[in-house]
């Protein structure tokens, strides 16, 4: 009677069904983690998108505040220029037609603290821009425009450098 029954094919078939049912989770553990990983990839693609049109912003910001400080030159330099401080911050901020400097702090976009700083240029005996000693230009002004916003990790602060001359002479 057992020489009819065969144990063999009955085992056999019970390791072919657990046996798909382990493909399956592994599957869908394969499957989840391909997922998972492309996500990641999407989220991280994101925020190095935002970082670059935030920079992009910032880099426009600048230039729009070194035009500004020259706008300011050009309206009259007694009046807009000589009459700021060596090496204080100023804000910019568009009233009435118009860039003034002031001291209160204006959030662009609600993001973005942009200043400017006007510092006394020297010069030695041959005209020449110096760091240390020489005489003061009083219609020379180094201009640094600075421009900082908070990223998510911290803050990330640019800055430009340039000239200006009392040009009009005024």
């Amino acid at each position: 009677m057992l020489s009819k029954f065969n144990f063999y094919k009955v085992i056999g078939k019970k390791q072919k069904q657990g046996s798909v049912l382990l493909e399956v989770v592994v599957g869908a553990a394969i499957i989840s983690a391909s997922l998972l990983s492309l996500m990641s990839v999407f989220n991280m693609s994101l925020r190095f998108a935002e970082q670059s049109i935030k920079k992009t912003q910032a880099a426009f910001l600048l230039e729009e505040g070194m035009e500004a400080v020259r706008v300011l030159r050009d309206s009259g330099w007694l009046n807009n220029i000589e009459t700021l401080d060596a090496g204080t911050s100023y804000h910019l901020d568009f009233l009435e037609d118009k860039w003034v400097a002031t001291s209160t702090a204006d959030y662009i976009d609600g993001v973005f603290d942009r200043v400017f700083i006007l510092d006394d240029v020297y010069r030695d005996s041959n005209y020449d821009i110096v760091d240390l000693g020489g005489d003061l230009d009083t219609d020379t002004r180094k201009i640094t425009v600075a421009i900082s916003w908070f990223d998510g990790k911290g803050t990330t602060k640019e800055r430009i450098h340039s000239y200006i001359t009392n040009i009009f002479d005024d």
